[in-house]
Order: structure tokens, then sequence, then C-alpha cells
């Protein structure tokens, strides 16, 4: 925790303000045997191609009008009308893929409507049924104004959905039907709709227990990398796959023991896809949780892969600098590094528009709206969460102000009163973090304060 304390000196003091010393600072390569920590013995990495030394893929497929069929799930629900409009990918053979989502031109525009994808696996002639994306528009966002929003490259999009590997797709795109004023009318769907295939790549992936990835086999580290890696530089050495975790330092009112942390190079980062420069805020006032609403079918020895396809349907499809979080955490409770900047410094997220300034944001893997979080990553979003607002004093069992940036729920320049551990939907009219872990917020808050010593 002395360490946390000198870093301190050197966070970045203004918001919006970017850093690109880090890449200067270190080599452009740097040898495994100086840079890396010895993988175990047990471990037998995967070897790739040399063409592919961080692989993945997106592939993006344009909509088309379809002919109306009855929606899977409850087909009398919602009837087929002749005048709705539906568009969509009818059933292909595709290259193989993890997780679908699908964007459109106006990050603006709503996606009022329903989404549907059905999936083969790889390999096989088994299809699945018809599968819910949730559309979540707008509240997963840089905060308006921000350069992040205004580059030009963002796109609406729906929330990612983890399939598993498959090379086979078929999604259909209902436009809702508005009923509001007593007359049925159909609203309109986005304009440049796309289904999002994405391939996280075959970097080897952790067995379950947390451990990160084994990476040693994709050779010196790039001027990206390495610069990931630097402004963790007082927690963990140069290309590091796992900051460890370190006891509470009493001296600190309201620090917390460091939990481990798998790294950025931990989980399989391909540093070049993100904007190269880093973005702080001023402090960390205010957590927000949230879920991923990716679904809940990973195993924990696929959270790497899950979030290398997270962290490719943020940047490439729907055009942010890098991941919106700065934390994930899976269903056995293991957390990762997002954004990148620094664990310990107040990086600027883009996870719950209107309130991205002096907060972050910690996303647990996989969906919760009915399904209850396993307890161990409750535990975990209670550990990471009572350590970052400890570095900046704050109370994980209190409350604080926030200016909000603008959004649905207050206008820009409002101050609203936030508890220091909040769910997303208390900045934004949203259902995330889902009706079942927002139930287990109080449980994080006791959990955090305890581990700061309350």
């Amino acid at each position: 925790m002395r360490n946390i304390r000198r870093m301190r000196t050197f966070l970045t003091p203004s918001i919006g303000v970017t850093c690109a010393a880090a890449a200067l600072s270190v080599p452009l390569a740097v040898p495994l045997s100086l840079a890396l920590p010895a993988s175990p013995a047990s471990a037998a990495p995967a070897r790739l191609p040399a063409d592919r030394p961080l692989p993945g893929i997106t592939q993006s497929i344009a909509l088309a009008p379809i002919a109306l069929a009855p929606l899977g799930g409850d087909r009398t629900a919602e009837p087929a009308d002749p005048a709705a409009e539906e568009q969509g990918v009818t059933r292909r053979g595709v290259r193989s893929f993890s997780l679908v989502g699908v964007v459109w031109d106006d990050p603006e525009t709503e996606l009022r409507g329903r989404v549907q994808v059905r999936t083969r696996a790889t390999g096989t002639a088994r299809w699945s049924g018809w599968q819910d994306i949730e559309t979540h528009n707008h509240e997963h966002a840089a905060d308006p104004g921000t350069a992040e929003r205004a580059s030009g490259r963002v796109r609406g999009s729906t929330a990612p959905l983890w399939v598993g590997p498959s090379d086979g797709v078929e999604v259909r795109v209902r436009a809702e039907i508005e009923h509001r004023t007593g007359v049925p009318g159909v609203q309109a769907l986005p304009t440049g709709l796309r289904l999002e295939l994405v391939d996280p790549g075959d970097v080897a992936d952790p067995p379950p227990g947390g451990s990160p990835v084994d990476a040693s086999h994709l050779g010196p580290l790039t001027a990206e990398a390495a610069a990931a890696s630097a402004v963790n530089a007082d927690l963990a050495p140069l290309g590091a796959f796992e900051i460890p975790a370190s006891p509470r330092d009493a001296e600190e009112e309201a620090a917390a023991a460091r939990p481990a942390i798998v790294t950025r190079r931990g989980w399989g980062a391909d540093e070049q896809l993100r904007e190269r420069e880093f973005l702080y805020t001023k402090r960390v006032d205010v957590a927000f949780v949230h879920h991923t609403a990716s679904g809940n079918n990973y195993s924990c020895s696929q959270s790497a892969s899950l979030i290398r396809s997270i962290y490719r349907y943020h940047v490439v499809s729907s055009g942010w600098r890098d991941i919106g979080y700065n934390f994930l955490v899976d269903k056995c409770g293991t957390i990762y590094e997002g954004r990148a900047g620094g664990v310990a410094k107040p990086v600027m997220g883009a996870h719950t528009l209107g309130f991205n300034a002096n907060s972050m944001g910690v996303a647990m893997l996989g969906s919760f709206g009915t399904t209850q979080p396993p307890s161990s990553a409750v535990t975990g979003i209670a550990k990471i969460t009572a350590w970052k607002l400890g570095l900046y004093g704050a109370d994980a069992n209190g409350t604080t102000y926030l200016t909000s940036g603008g959004g649905n729920l207050y206008p820009k320049g409002r101050k609203v009163r936030l508890n220091t551990i909040s769910g997303h939907r208390d900045g934004f009219a949203t259902e995330c973090p889902g009706s079942s872990l927002y139930g287990k917020l109080g449980t994080v808050r006791s959990q955090a304060a305890r581990y700061q010593g309350g």
C-alpha cells in the first residue's frame, strides 16, 4: 500500500488529459526471459501461427429485409403484423466465432424492437434455439461531449451475446409495434444494421480457478503492450500476467487489501486494437456495478476468451477507444483488469453514460436479471471496489455526489447523491446490472466495508 501512496503523486489531475509517456519510457521489444514470470511447469502453451501472434477476427454482415416469421419463445405474446419491419440474416455457414451482437450507424438512435439469434455449434449439424440479445441502447457509452463519444467512429449496439464456438448463424430483428397512442404504429429500425460475429482467437485460456492465460509463446512485448503493463509497474513486473494480492495497510484509514488481478496481458488483450493514449479523470468516488448481459453459458476457463470478445466488440464493432469497463469479474470470482491505464489510477471508462467522470465501472460476466449471481463473484466485486475506492478515501458503505454529464435520468450539470457502490440503474434508466445482481448490492457494500476495516 505504501507503493500506492507514492503512486498518487503522479495520478493525472484533470479530466480529459491523455498520457502517452508510458509508451516512450519502455523499449519497443522486451525479451520474454526478462519481462515475464516463468510459466508453471505443467503449462502447455498453445502454439499459434507466426502470422497470428494475437489472433481474433470480427465478421460483419449487413442485415436485409426478410419475410416475417413467428418469433421464438412465447409465440402468442407478439403476433405477426404485416406492417412490422423485420431485418435479418438468413441461416448460413460462416467462419468460426463465439460472440454475436448487432450494431447500427447512429449511436443516438434507439433500436426499439427485439433481436434474436440462433447458431450452429462448430463442427456439428446442431442448431441452438432462438436466443434474445439485449438491446440495451445508450446506457453503456462515453459521456456526451467527450472526445470518445464525438470521435465519429461510435455506433449504436446491442449487448454482446456469448454463444461459444460456432460456424453457422441466423438472426432477425423485428421493430416494436407502438400502442401508446391507441393507434398501432410501427417503429422504424435504425439504419445500417449489421451482424457482428467475434472470434476471440486462440490464445491459451486459463484452467478453472483464475490462473491467467499462458501467453509466453507470444514473443516480445509490443510497444503498446509494454505501455499497458508499465502503468502498473509499482504493482507487478513489466509484462506480468497477474498483479498479486497485497495485505491491508492499517495506516490507511479507508484502504483495503488489494486482491489479485489478472492483467490485460494475462487475458490476452491485443493492445493494437485500442487507442494508444490513456484517458484519466480526477478521482474515483463511486463504483458502478454492471453485468455484461452476455449470457451465462460460459465456463470459468473461457472467461479470458469472453473478455477478449467483449473488448473486440467494444472497439472494433462499437467504435469505442477501449473496453468500456475498468474491471471485470467472472462467475468464479476472478478479477480482471479492464480499460488500460493502470489499475490503481482513475482511468476514465465508458460504462455509465453521464457518470464516467470520477467513477469506475466493474462488470460481472453474465446476465443476472433472474439468475442469481454466484457468491464468489459477489465477493470479487466487493474486494475490488473496497480496494479501489479505498485508494481515494471513499467509504464503501457511504454516499457522495457526482455531477451528471447528461443522461436519461439526470440532466447535464445536476449534482446527484449516490451510494459509493451503486448499480448502473442508479445513474441511468436501464435494467443493468439485472434485478438479481442489483439485489445483492447491499451485500457487496457490507462486505466491502469489512474489507476496509469498517
